[in-house]
């Protein structure tokens, strides 16, 4: 390694521990329950996306085995060439009956997702309208694209109407796309989406959502959009395969124009190899399961429901969470740090989160109830939480 490099990194390492900042990553020795195991010492886990429990689910276990032995286990190709197989095709075709669309595409992550979409149909003669919270790989799709990037306070408005009349008036750009996401993963709060189609409609908005924390969790599975009615006013519907679907993917919903575009720009699909067969049919099966029933959904918010309100009794700043995203905001960084630690050490597995995840001096142990958890595992996380509370003088 040259000596520059090393300097470099030494330096920043060591400054991120000494302010609390550098985060450490636990290698889970189990599958991604309800409980796991960690250091060979039991957890229950409430760090994980996956809302449904679908992600140890045997149907969805049954149809990744069945689809290796029909596929085997790669695409071999990028989509356009010879990389679409029947199972992407069967994926894609479930996906936009869920989500209320004409079409929709499938792609690696839901992060690649926003790396494509965006700067598939936004360029440098474009602006961007971004709510400030907005999820790092939309900001990071927003760059690419080389569009105007404006900011506007999170879920305010008033300033995001400031934002787009003044962008329209200037007479600058092309088009202006409002992008936001759904649910904002770290304080559970839901994008005021009428309120952001209306204003789209007036100032003649493309309007974008990216919907990681909604979909499986709202509108009865189908996500943010389905929750509140608008499938025909959101032109981009982003979800992720692997929070409440419980595989690994992502995928853009919205008309068949939009969908035939992307499959002929969008550079993730073009040039990188299509997920797995196992994966593709076993995201499929979750999103049948989910079609069929909505038992998964209905027992993830009442066990949210429940965690929150235990937490809240006990005094925990749990913030303003709309949904089963379930903030326990500390405050310094530090502190935070350890609250994580001594949950830990009394069985509970809930991840502190830091700047720059969230902005300094907001720290919080954020928890991820599930369809999986039982009442029992709930009681001994909420009475881990009440030891580490009062032992820390949190609560």
């Amino acid at each position: 390694m040259s000596k520059v490099l090393q300097q470099f990194l030494v330096k920043n390492l060591t400054e991120l521990q000494n302010h609390g900042l550098y985060n450490e990553i636990d290698t889970v020795e189990t599958a991604n329950g309800p409980i796991i195991r960690i250091s060979g010492k039991e957890q229950i886990n409430l760090s994980s996306n996956n809302y449904l429990g679908l992600a140890t689910d045997e149907r969805l276990k049954d149809a990744a085995i069945e689809a290796i032995g029909k596929w085997g286990v790669g695409a071999g190709a990028v989509r356009p060439i010879n990389g679409t197989l029947e199972v992407h095709e069967k994926l894609e075709e479930t996906l936009a009956v869920f989500k209320g669309t004409e079409a929709a595409i499938s792609y690696q992550s839901g992060f690649n997702c926003n790396m494509a979409a965006i700067p598939a149909v936004m360029d440098q003669n474009d602006a961007i309208l971004s709510d400030e919270l907005n999820h790092a790989s939309i900001i990071d799709g927003c760059r690419l694209s080389r569009a105007k990037i404006i900011r506007f306070r999170h879920s305010d408005m008033d300033d995001l109407v400031k934002q787009a009349k003044a962008a329209k008036e200037s007479g600058s750009y092309n088009k202006i796309m409002v992008i936001t996401d759904g649910v904002f993963s770290m304080d559970g709060d839901i994008a005021k989406l009428p309120e952001i189609a209306e204003i789209a409609e007036k100032y003649h908005l493309i309007t974008y959502v990216d919907d990681a924390h909604g979909s499986g969790v709202l509108g009865h599975g189908a996500g943010t959009v389905k929750h509140f009615g608008l499938q025909e006013k959101i032109d981009f519907q982003i979800g992720t395969l692997s929070k409440a679907i419980g595989v690994v993917g992502g995928y853009v919903a919205g008309k068949k124009t939009l969908i035939d575009w992307l499959k002929v720009r969008s550079r993730p699909f073009l040039f990188s190899t299509a997920v797995t067969p196992s994966d593709a049919a076993a995201a499929t099966k979750a999103i049948e399961l989910m079609m069929e029933s909505t038992e998964h959904c209905e027992r993830l918010w009442k066990n949210a429901d429940y965690l929150k309100s235990s937490l809240k009794k006990l005094g925990f700043d749990i913030g303003y969470s709309e949904t089963p995203i379930t903030p326990c905001i500390i405050g310094e960084e530090k502190t935070t740090q350890m609250f994580s630690k001594l949950l830990f050490a009394e069985g509970v597995y809930a991840k502190s989160i830091v700047f720059p995840t969230v902005p300094k001096g907001t720290g919080r142990v954020r928890n991820m109830p599930t369809a999986a958890h039982t009442k029992e595992m709930l009681d001994r996380a909420v009475s881990a939480y009440e030891k580490v509370g009062k032992e820390m003088r949190v609560i």
